[in-house]
């Protein structure tokens, strides 16, 4: 029986890696929980051991799975060979854009994307590319920021960008090196640049938070009528405190809220720290994770409301008061899923799609010996009392192969009325495009996937980031580039008349009435 355990705070409740190792074959075991009965005698990193992680706070949360041979998933019904592509009949890849300059490397992974106006913004582990996406089947490459510091997750709003640090460096400039957690000058949060000429972009500021900042979501201030919001308020997402790191202690169960003057961003400041689990949140055991931290929130600033993914939990939160924002309603699943990875609202905010990211995303988890409810997306009821209920569990039907991380990741909504459609990254596993209107049930409409990027190595690779866009669907493939695609479906009748003017999926704007 599944555990489905919901912990209910209604709106009245108190506020309460190492670099990266981005190659070599991953010893990992997928055919049980994660870390049951973690050994308190080694550490982290020694239980940890042989399996890739994507980030720092990935190792010290055990968001691995140590201990057996890959060559225990079965992977015989995987179809795609190395330089091979599969899609469904309605997709088409319009245009590749591959790595290069200072991002070219195997240890430069690409990470997420945001959009504005005719622009796309791509992170990558060493800084941030601009592209022209005017004319989506021919992009250009318009500038490239190198600014070293994983993951360097991007968002953007009117003329600022935000990117996340999430790895110790020895100070918060653009020529910082890697320097231990555990050295009090160590510094790791957020970077502010103006991007009002998208060729030069210009770093302005800089807010060191604690533990990091793995990813961000925005919400703008709360303004009067007719007028525009004057701050941008920032939640910075982390986790993994150790006691040996001086600005990163235990037990982190909150988020960092900077505020970002929008009229002198050189002003951003980090103005409150709520805890989020004042009770400590998921121990952790049978398979799921302790939480200390959030992975990834995903605001709905026009509901006032916002999903978070925990690692081992998954939170609802009022955020009609920006700076103190209240926990309404928190669950858990103790059998399936091993870490709450990250959220997205349908459009109406009455459901909830929440990832599991078994393995951190280093590990090859699609196939039938892991299963199709464990490393997968959760489906939630969202009530108007602001209740979740599960109803399902959606992950791609395709076997990938040994030599393929692949697991649920980073999504957004694909604006049809009437209809509830995400499409969503799975690493390796390219992209996958469904319907969840009848949450019980959803269903795949279109797909995208590549071969592995080795056969004889499992090299971190796939799509990290997959996002629709004003008519398109775009990509940030780890190894391969920025991509571009076309659906042709009628299914997704009136979404191309749906245009937006910005987009960060983690704050996700309504397209409809």
């Amino acid at each position: 029986m599944r555990s489905h355990v919901r912990f209910t705070r209604h709106r009245v409740a108190s506020t309460a890696l190492i670099e990266l190792v981005a190659a070599g074959v991953i010893a990992t075991a997928l055919v049980a929980p994660i870390a049951a009965s973690a050994d308190s005698s080694t550490t982290a990193a020694e239980r940890c051991a042989g399996a890739t992680t994507l980030s720092e706070a990935d190792l010290l949360a055990e968001n691995c799975l140590p201990g057996n041979d890959i060559a225990r998933m079965d992977d015989a019904a995987a179809e795609l060979g190395v330089g091979e592509v599969g899609s469904s009949r309605n997709v088409e890849l319009l245009a590749n854009i591959p790595k290069q300059g200072a991002f070219a490397d195997e240890s430069a992974l690409n990470s997420d994307l945001a959009f504005s106006g005719r622009y796309a913004y791509a992170g990558n582990y060493n800084g941030f590319t601009v592209y022209d996406v005017k004319k989506p089947s021919r992009p250009k490459v318009v500038s490239q920021v190198v600014c070293p510091g994983s993951q360097n997750d991007v968002s953007v709003y009117d003329d600022l960008l935000i990117l996340s640090t999430d790895s110790s460096r020895s100070d918060n400039s653009c020529s910082s090196v890697a320097q231990p957690a555990t050295v009090k000058e160590s510094w790791e949060g957020i970077k502010v640049f103006d991007i009002s000429d998208p060729r030069s972009p210009e770093y302005v500021a800089a807010v060191e938070t604690p533990c990091g900042s793995h990813t961000h979501t925005l919400a703008p201030g709360k303004s009067k009528k007719g007028k525009n919001a004057k701050d941008l308020f920032v939640y910075v997402s982390s986790y993994s405190p150790s006691a040996t790191f001086p600005d990163c202690q235990p037990p982190h169960d909150l988020v960092s809220i900077v505020k970002v003057p929008l009229k002198h961003p050189e002003q951003s400041a980090m103005v409150q720290q709520p805890v989020l689990f004042p009770d400590g949140g998921n121990p952790g055991g049978n398979g799921s994770s302790q939480t200390t931290g959030c992975h990834d929130l995903t605001a709905y600033p026009s509901k006032d409301i916002m999903a978070g993914a925990c690692m081992g939990d998954g939170i609802i939160l009022d955020i009609s008061d920006r700076e103190a924002p209240k926990v309404t309603e928190q669950v858990r699943d103790t059998t399936n899923f091993a870490f709450w990875h990250s959220a997205t609202f349908n459009n109406d905010a009455t459901k909830v799609v929440f990832t599991d990211e078994l393995g951190g995303g280093g590990a090859p988890t699609c196939n039938p010996t892991v299963g199709s409810t464990k490393g997968a997306n959760g489906i939630y009821d969202l009530s108007r009392r602001g209740d979740l209920t599960f109803k399902s569990y959606y992950k791609i039907p395709r076997t990938q192969s040994n030599t393929e991380n692949c697991v649920a990741h980073n999504g957004s909504l694909v604006p049809v009325k009437g209809k509830d459609i995400m499409v969503q990254a799975w690493y390796q596993g390219g992209w996958s495009m469904f319907d969840f209107t009848d949450s019980a049930n959803p269903k795949e409409i279109a797909w995208f996937d590549r071969g592995p990027i080795a056969d004889d190595r499992l090299v971190v690779g796939g799509n990290w980031s997959t996002y629709y866009y004003n008519g398109h669907i775009y990509s940030n493939e780890i190894q391969r580039g920025f991509d571009v695609f076309r659906v042709d479906d009628r299914r997704l009748r009136g979404a191309d008349r749906v245009t937006f003017d910005e987009l960060n999926p983690q704050s996700q704007p309504r397209y409809r009435d």
